[in-house]
This record gives structure tokens, sequence and C-alpha cells, in this order.
């Protein structure tokens, strides 16, 4: 028997998942699921698995707007993994491919989906999007045009930083940022970070990261060029027109959901600049629009992403982006409850955990 059919087999006898049972009740047991394969699928053994804000959402919070747990789900949507089984219609993957996969299935005749917009499909089908099931389980299977090889020098754990990754490279390619723009990052949690990175690869000259945990503010500056801005003592508009003469930044990533910061957001931006919000209020923030009018402020939203990943694999394979340093902690599989328990609790320092399924390859 080959190491690949040694692998299919374990994965196939291995039922485990780790189960949202409800809010704040977390179990790793036995849960089978029937996934055929279709033609243009490829079914995936399951190596890394990074825990998400989201994930972390609904385990405490049973929901995130309007998507509610309302029966058993598995967690998880940052994955790498390797290919054990293709349809009969695959063409750019073979068993034993090490791969990444983009979490989201969206419907290919939607209007959203054929003008190019398919991470705003309302039909999409997102890995542990209540009621679709994530991937913290042996093996999945998924679309061949929605999995990436991965090149050699990539790993699965850095294969399994491609999702969020993907939000920060999709900022960037939204703000439309120029080479030798200073930009703001508000949030250095694991969006935020990712999105420093991608700043930075796409030409960036500076980046001014605020957050309130001096660990994490520490790990940005080791990242390239960075300063950053404690803002439980600092105020950050005063600190960007500090660091810029007097002009602001000319783009501004909203990472953190942050309420107060949404409410301010424009004093530390430039006149012409640009505020990409990146990350998600738990409820309704307001910003002044007056202030936006008086910079003419362009302001983006972003909503996941779209067309990135191959591009997000290119930029791990060359080197251009490094995530190895965003990775704080890795558990195996037979510990994701506690994973979750302390991912939950937000420890100070804390920026991507991740899960390990124990697998060879």
């Amino acid at each position: 028997m080959t190491q690949i059919e040694q692998l299919k087999s374990a994965t196939a006898a291995d039922q485990r998942a780790l189960v949202l049972e409800a809010k704040d009740r977390l179990t790793l047991r036995d849960f089978a699921m029937d996934e055929p394969l279709g033609s243009h699928d490829v079914r995936i053994a399951i190596h890394t698995v990074g825990i998400c804000g989201s994930d972390v959402h609904y385990y405490t919070h049973g929901g995130i707007g309007p998507f509610i747990v309302n029966e058993p789900m598995i967690l998880g949507h940052e994955a790498s993994g390797i290919v054990t089984e293709i349809g009969s219609s695959v063409s750019t993957l073979t068993v034993g491919d090490r791969v990444c996969m983009e979490p989201g299935i969206p419907d290919p005749n939607s209007r959203a989906t054929r003008l190019g917009l398919y991470n705003l499909d309302p039909a999409v089908q997102f890995w542990a999007t209540p009621p679709v099931h994530g991937v913290l389980r042996p093996s999945v299977v998924h679309p061949e045009a929605f999995t990436f090889k991965l090149p050699d020098n990539v790993s699965f754990a850095a294969a399994a930083m491609v999702e969020p990754l993907a939000v920060g490279v999709h900022a960037v390619t939204k703000a439309r940022a120029a080479p030798g723009h200073i930009a703001v990052v508000v949030g250095a949690g694991p969006i935020g970070l990712v999105t420093v990175l991608a700043a930075l690869a796409g030409g960036c000259a500076h980046v001014i990261v605020s957050d309130i945990d001096d660990t994490k503010l520490e790990i940005a500056r080791k990242l390239g060029s960075v300063s950053t801005v404690n803002v439980a003592r600092e105020d950050l508009a005063e600190a960007v027109k500090a660091r810029t003469e007097g002009w602001g930044a000319d783009v501004i990533y909203e990472c953190a959901g942050s309420e107060r910061a949404i409410a301010s957001i424009f004093e530390p931006l430039c006149p012409g600049g640009v505020v990409v919000f990146v990350g998600i209020p738990l409820k309704p923030a307001t910003y002044d629009v007056s202030a936006a009018m008086l910079k003419e402020a362009r302001v983006e939203h972003v909503f996941r992403y779209a067309h990135v990943f191959p591009r997000c694999v290119a930029m791990l394979a060359s080197g251009a982006v490094d995530v190895s340093s965003l990775i704080t902690r890795t558990f195996p599989f037979e510990e994701s409850v506690q994973a979750f328990e302390l991912a939950a609790s937000a420890p100070k320092g804390e920026v991507k955990m991740q899960i390990t399924m124990g697998l060879d390859g």
C-alpha cells in the first residue's frame, strides 16, 4: 500500500470532527459526512487548520449577524492538505499534491459571479458558516477550481495562512495603493498583520500599526518598515501627523472593527486619501461624513476576497511575504477543544493559533 493509499484509508476510517454543538459547547466526536466525489472535485486529507476569529465568535456567541448556529456544525475554514483522490475531469491536480483551499464556493451562474464578484454571491457556500460544515475533520471534498497546488517551499502551516492573507491582499487591491505610500493599519490581530504584510509587499514605504497589545505591536514592528502606536497611551491621529509632517496617511486600513476607531477614522488621513474597512464591527458603527467630504476621501469596503489566492501562494513562494512570525501556537487535533477555549480567552500576544491533524507529507 502506497503512502497516499495509507493516508486515504486512515482518513476514511477516522470520522472525528470538532463540532460546535451549541453556543459555548464544543466536542471532538465522530461525525459522519457523506461527500461524493464529483467529476470536477478533489478529495483532500486535511493537514493544518487555522483558528479564525469567526470560528471563535460562533463558539462564544452562537452566531454572527444573520448566520446562526441552529444545529451542530463543524468549525474551521483556513486549511491546507494533501490530495488523495481526483474526479474524472480534474486536469490541474494529481493525487499526492499538497494544496490549500479557498473556502467559499459560489453559484457559477449567479449574477455576482458572472460579474466577477463571486465573494458577494448571496448563495456562496462558505466553510463553517451556518449551515455549511467546516474542515476540522479528516478529509473534505472540494472543487478543483478552488483548490491550489503548493510549491515545495511553502509549508502546510504557511498554506493555512493563505486564507487570512487573502483578506489583506484583497484590501490592498481595493485601496489601489501606490508604491511609496504611507499606510495606517488599525488593529494588530491576524487580519491587521497580514494586511501589513500585503501593504509592504505592494510597495508601501511605511506602515503605522495601532493596537492596545504591546506584544502584538512588537510582532508588527518586526515585519518590515513598521512603527507602532499603542492607542491606550497615545492618540493615533496626532502620532500619524507627527510622522508625516502633518500631512496624514495615504491609506488607512481599519482591521479591528472598532466603533471608536471608526468614529474618528478620517482624522489621520491625508487629503484625497482612502479608507478601507476590513474589520467587521459587532454592531452598527458610524463615521463623520463631513470629515470625509472635507478631505474628498475615498472609502472602500472588504468582504472576504476574490481572485487573490493564486497571488497569495506566489507571494509566499517567492519570499515577498513571510507569515511564519504570525503563527504563535500550534495544537494537535486531539487538543482542539482546549485550543478553542484558549483562543476564546483572547490571551495577549497570541496572533494565529493552528491545529494540525498529525498527517505525514
